[in-house]
C-alpha cells in the first residue's frame, strides 16, 4: 500500500507498553473454556499436533461443577505439560434464584448475591487450593478482596494467582487499577476497548491483562486476530485467549454439552494455531514468555485492615 500512496503513519514509541512479565516476555497464551478433564485432554493433543504454546488453561463452569477426581486429573495433567490451570469459583450472576440479571439493565451484574454466595465462592477457593490449583477466577470484586486477604494470611497458598473474570472487566484506567489493587494478578477487559484505551491503562497499571483474540458471542462475539501484534505492543504483559464466536454456550457444562465442548475445545486451539502464523507473518512473534511461566510481578495492593 505504501507504493500506491496509502502507507500508514509510522506508530508513536509513546504508546507502547512499558512492562512486561518478570520472565521478559510481553504476552503468553490462554485457552479459555476447558470445562474438564477429557476437554483438557482433547486442548492438550491439538497444541501438541498443531505446535501451539500454552501457558494458561482456563475453565468457566465453575470448581462445583467438577469432582475431585477430576480436578485431580486436570492439575496433574496441567503439571505435566508445565501450564497454569484456572478454575472458576462459585455462585454467581444468572446461576442463582435472583432475576435481576435477566432484566434489561442487567441488575447488579453477574456478581456473586449475599453472604453465601460468597461463602460458596471462599469454599471453592480452599477446595481447589487443597487439591492443587493455583489459578482462581473471580467475578466479584468483593470475592477478590475476600480471597487476596485469606492469601495474604496464609489460608491460601502464597503462590497462588487471581484472575477477573471478563463478566465484569473494567473499561477504563481508574478501574483496572482498582482491581489490580484488590489482588488480581490478571484482569479480564472487554474485547471492544480501542488500542488508545489500552495504552491509558498501562499508563497506569502493570497487572497482566487478559484479552480475547476473538470473543464469545456473548462477550461480544468480537474479532481481532488482525490487530494481534498492536494489541501486544500496547497491552503488554497480556495474555492472548483464544475464544470462539458462532460457537453456542457450554456453561454449566455438562456430558449432555460433550461434543460441542471437545469440538470447540479444539476449534480454540486451531485458532491459535492462526494468530501465532499472523504474528509470524508479521515479523511480531517474538517476546512469548518460556513455557510455564505463570508469575505476575511485583503488583499494587491496598493496605490490608488489621485484624481487631
Amino acid at each position: 500500500m505504501s507504493t500506491l500512496g496509502m502507507g500508514a503513519p509510522a506508530p508513536e514509541p509513546a504508546d507502547a507498553s512499558p512492562h512486561a512479565f518478570p520472565d521478559g516476555g510481553t504476552w503468553r497464551t490462554e485457552i479459555p473454556s476447558c470445562e474438564g478433564p477429557e476437554a483438557l485432554a482433547a486442548v492438550l493433543r491439538e497444541s501438541a499436533a498443531l505446535d501451539v504454546p500454552v501457558h494458561r488453561i482456563s475453565q468457566g463452569s465453575g470448581v462445583w461443577m467438577l469432582t475431585d477426581a477430576e480436578i485431580t486429573e486436570m492439575v496433574d495433567a496441567c503439571a505435566q505439560h508445565d501450564i497454569e490451570l484456572c478454575l472458576f469459583t462459585g455462585p454467581r450472576g444468572t446461576w442463582d434464584v435472583g432475576a435481576s440479571t435477566r432484566t434489561d439493565s442487567g441488575g447488579g451484574g453477574l456478581r456473586a448475591r449475599g453472604h453465601d454466595a460468597v461463602a460458596g465462592c471462599v469454599e471453592d477457593a480452599l477446595r481447589a487450593a487443597e487439591l492443587g490449583v493455583r489459578c482462581l477466577l473471580v467475578a466479584d470484586e468483593g470475592v477478590l478482596w475476600v480471597l487476596h486477604r485469606l492469601r495474604a494470611e496464609g489460608r491460601l497458598p502464597a503462590d497462588t494467582t487471581l484472575k477477573v473474570s471478563a463478566l465484569i472487566g473494567p473499561v477504563n484506567p481508574a478501574s483496572y487499577s482498582v482491581f489490580e489493587r484488590l489482588g488480581a494478578d490478571s484482569v479480564n477487559v472487554p474485547s471492544d476497548l480501542t488500542l488508545q484505551q489500552l495504552t491509558e491503562i498501562r499508563r497506569v497499571s502493570a497487572a497482566p491483562m487478559d484479552f480475547y483474540l476473538e470473543a464469545p458471542d456473548d462477550l461480544g462475539g468480537y474479532v481481532r486476530m488482525y490487530e494481534a501484534a498492536e494489541l501486544i505492543r500496547r497491552g503488554a504483559p497480556i495474555y492472548l485467549k483464544f475464544g470462539l464466536s458462532k460457537a453456542p454456550g457450554i456453561y454449566p457444562y455438562g456430558a449432555h454439552l460433550r461434543g460441542l465442548t471437545l469440538d470447540s475445545a479444539r476449534e480454540r486451539v486451531r485458532r491459535g494455531r492462526l494468530a501465532l502464523d499472523m504474528l509470524a507473518r508479521l515479523g511480531a512473534d517474538g517476546g512469548m514468555s518460556p513455557a510455564g511461566s505463570r508469575h505476575p510481578g511485583e503488583l499494587q495492593r491496598f493496605p490490608l485492615p488489621e485484624r481487631n
